[in-house]
């Protein structure tokens, strides 16, 4: 896919990983509308600096934990922007939670944002990506192929954006690709000391963490070069699964 004067929709990119998968895309040449939660400082900051730099950006306010708001977001956005090439399902949270200390509306808050958003924000997004053709990236996690039982929810619902990548490429194809990044130890919880950070970097493969600009890169062969790929999960660890 050439890239340059689409458009892309980055859920959660406000900051972090979707922050800096947006800024790419607008390097791109893309048109990129910034949808964030809470993070408007970071997006409307993000917003600027792709103006500054030539390019087009647009940002979007929404709580995708409602399913409503999640659906409705895509509309939005062709409505301001005329189309809907790419969508980039990042939005997420990440709770230190074990099995046995998780309740009910702490579940509900982690599977809403991190798995139903993304089934019904590409629901809402299904017509304008046929129409152009396009492709749907998510973010699922290393926690979503590997058991981690102090982030219980978190990794069921990783797990769920693996599995519902492969429902949505069979269901949108043969019009629009859909495949997932699974970063590992990209962008560690903030909490983190440098010593469990060293501990992290030690223990993996590749004997360093990863960055935004890996999972970029993966982000970027997909769309710009994965023409032929669709429900596959890309991961991005460092080779940490191989431990």
């Amino acid at each position: 896919m050439e890239l340059a004067g689409r458009v892309a929709l980055v859920t959660g990119a406000g900051r972090r990983l979707g922050h800096a998968m947006a800024s790419a895309l607008a390097g791109r040449g893309m048109t990129v509308a910034i949808h964030y939660r809470e993070s408007q400082a970071g997006a409307e900051s993000l917003r600027r600096d792709i103006e500054a730099a030539g390019g087009r950006a647009a940002c979007f306010a929404a709580d995708l934990a409602d399913p409503h708001a999640a659906r409705s977001l895509p509309t939005r956005v062709v409505e301001e922007l005329g189309r809907l090439d790419v969508l980039v399902n990042s939005a997420a949270v990440m709770h230190h939670l074990r099995f046995e200390d998780t309740t009910v509306a702490q579940y509900d808050e982690i599977l809403d944002l991190n798995l139903r958003s993304v089934f019904f924000c590409t629901q809402g997004a299904a017509e304008p990506l046929r129409r152009a053709r396009g492709k749907v990236i998510n973010i699922a996690d290393l926690g979503g192929l590997e058991p981690w039982p102090g982030y219980a929810a978190h990794s069921v619902s990783k797990a769920g954006v693996v599995m519902l990548t492969k429902v949505l490429a069979v269901s949108l194809a043969p019009d629009v690709t859909v495949n997932a990044i699974a970063p590992g130890a990209v962008l560690v919880p903030e909490a983190y000391d440098e010593a469990e950070r060293a501990r992290l970097a030690r223990t993996t493969p590749a004997q360093r963490l990863g960055s935004p600009d890996d999972v970029v890169a993966a982000l970027l062969y997909l769309l710009e070069g994965g023409d032929f790929v669709t429900g596959e999960v890309l991961s991005v660890d460092g080779g940490r699964r191989l431990r």
